[in-house]
C-alpha cells in the first residue's frame, strides 16, 4: 500500500516535470519563431533584381492563383508594343460595351469608363497600375491584340522570355474566366484563374524593370488624376501602402511599386520592388490571410528577416581575387592575357558570418574576336548555397 502511494506520487511528480519541460520548450520555440519573423503567406520570394540572387523563398516554385499581379505581365506586353511603335502613349482607345460593363461592375477595382468615350494609352496604364483598374486593363489588351485569346498568346510569349515555364494564363486581368462575361474563353471552366509561382512573378517583374525601367515612374506615383469625361475627373490614390511616406513603408529602404492583387482563390497578393543600400530587390507574397494591410506587414517581415541574415558586399577591383585580375582569352587569331575588373555596381548578398575572401568562384571565359575596353570578357560564378549562385561579370580594364 505504501509502495503504491509512493509510485503514484512519483508518477505525478514525473508528469509535472514533463509539463514544465513542455512549457519551457514551447516558450523557447516561440521565441525563436518570433525572432525569425515568419512570413505568413502561402508562398514568398525575394531576390536581388540585378543578379537574380535568391534572398528568401517559401513554396516559391509552386503555382497559385495570382489575381491582379497578372497586370505586371500585361504591362510588359503593352510596353513592348509601345517601344515597337504599335501603340503610342497619347493614342486614344475607344471603349466598347463589354469593357464599359466591366468598368461599371462594383466587384472590380476600377475607374469608370464610358461607352464610346476615348482614353489615352497613358491614362489607362496609370489607372491599371495605380488603382488596379480592370476595365482599363481590358481596354488596353483588346486594343493591342483584338481579342482575349490573342493577347493571352502574347502574354505567354513574354512570360517564357522572362523565364517562366508553362505559364497558365486565361486573361489579362487575373479574374476568373467566367468573370469576363461575354469575353470569356470558350470551353474553359468559369473558375479557372491565371496560375504563377512566387518565383515566376519575380522573374516577370525583373523582366519588366530591366527592359522598361520607366514604368517605375508610374508605379511609385501616389496620386494622379483620371479624366472620365470632358467635365468629370477623379483623383486616384495608389493602393500600395508601402510607398515612401505611406503607413507600411520599410525602415531600411524605399519601395516604388509594383502591384497588389486579390480574388477569393488568390487571397491577398503583392509584388514589391524597391532599393535597399542602393540595390534594387523584388519581393513577392502570395495568398496572405487577414486584412488588406497584412500583405505589406508580411513583406516587411520578409525584408527584415533578410537584413538580419545578409549584408551587401561590393565586388570591385580592390577585392577581386588576385588570380582573376588577369585572365587569358582566346580568339581566332591569338591567345593573350588581359587585365580585368568587375562590372560596375557588382555585389553579392552574403550571410553575416561569410567573407568574400573565403569564397572560391568559378571562372567562365567568353569567346570573342574583338575585345575593347569595357567589354564583358568573362564571369565569376559564386556558389553561395544549395539553391543560389551569382554571376559577377568581368570587363576589360
Amino acid at each position: 500500500m505504501i509502495m503504491r502511494r509512493f509510485r503514484d506520487k512519483l508518477r505525478i511528480a514525473w508528469l509535472v516535470a514533463l509539463c514544465i519541460i513542455g512549457i519551457i520548450n514551447l516558450t523557447f520555440f516561440n521565441v525563436v519563431k518570433a525572432d525569425e519573423r515568419p512570413v505568413n503567406a502561402k508562398a514568398a520570394f525575394m531576390m536581388d533584381e540585378k543578379t537574380g540572387q535568391i534572398l528568401y523563398q517559401k513554396n516559391a516554385t509552386k503555382k497559385y492563383a495570382v489575381a491582379s499581379l497578372t497586370k505586371i505581365l500585361t504591362l510588359a506586353v503593352i510596353m513592348e508594343d509601345i517601344h515597337k511603335h504599335k501603340l503610342d502613349w497619347d493614342q486614344e482607345i475607344q471603349i466598347s460595351k463589354d469593357v464599359a460593363k466591366v468598368a461599371d461592375d462594383w466587384r472590380f477595382s476600377n475607374v469608370p469608363l464610358i461607352y464610346n468615350e476615348r482614353y489615352t494609352v497613358r491614362s489607362l496604364i496609370e489607372s491599371m497600375m495605380i488603382v488596379s483598374a480592370d476595365g482599363s486593363t481590358e481596354a488596353l489588351a483588346l486594343a493591342d491584340a483584338g481579342s482575349v485569346a490573342a493577347f493571352n498568346y502574347k502574354m505567354k510569349v513574354v512570360a517564357k522570355r522572362a523565364g517562366v515555364k508553362n505559364p497558365e494564363i486565361y486573361n489579362m486581368i487575373g479574374l476568373s474566366n467566367g468573370e469576363l462575361g461575354d469575353l470569356k474563353l470558350p470551353k474553359i471552366d468559369d473558375n479557372q484563374e491565371n496560375q504563377f509561382s512566387a518565383k515566376d512573378m519575380a522573374l516577370v517583374s525583373k523582366y519588366l524593370i530591366d527592359k522598361y525601367p520607366e514604368v517605375l515612374n508610374i508605379t511609385k506615383t501616389k496620386y494622379a488624376n483620371f479624366k472620365i469625361s470632358q467635365d468629370n475627373e477623379m483623383k486616384m490614390e495608389n493602393i500600395i501602402y508601402m510607398l515612401e511616406g505611406m503607413g507600411y513603408g520599410p525602415k531600411k529602404g524605399t519601395m516604388d511599386g509594383l502591384k497588389t492583387g486579390k480574388t477569393d482563390a488568390a487571397g491577398y497578393c503583392y509584388v514589391g520592388t524597391g532599393t535597399f543600400d542602393n540595390r534594387r530587390v523584388i519581393t513577392v507574397v502570395l495568398d496572405v490571410p487577414g486584412e488588406y494591410s497584412n500583405q505589406f506587414i508580411q513583406t516587411n517581415n520578409m525584408i527584415d528577416t533578410v537584413f538580419d541574415k545578409y549584408q551587401l558586399v561590393k565586388v570591385d577591383k580592390n577585392n577581386l581575387p588576385k588570380k582573376y585580375q588577369k585572365i587569358t582569352i582566346t580568339s581566332k587569331k591569338q591567345k593573350k592575357k588581359i587585365s580585368v575588373v568587375p562590372e560596375k555596381d557588382s555585389a553579392l548578398w552574403l550571410a553575416k558570418d561569410q567573407k568574400l575572401a573565403n569564397l572560391a568562384p568559378k571562372l567562365e571565359v567568353r569567346k570573342q574576336n574583338k575585345v575593347k575596353k569595357g567589354s564583358i570578357v568573362a564571369s565569376l560564378i559564386y556558389r553561395l548555397d544549395n539553391h543560389s549562385s551569382v554571376k559577377i561579370n568581368l570587363q576589360k580594364k
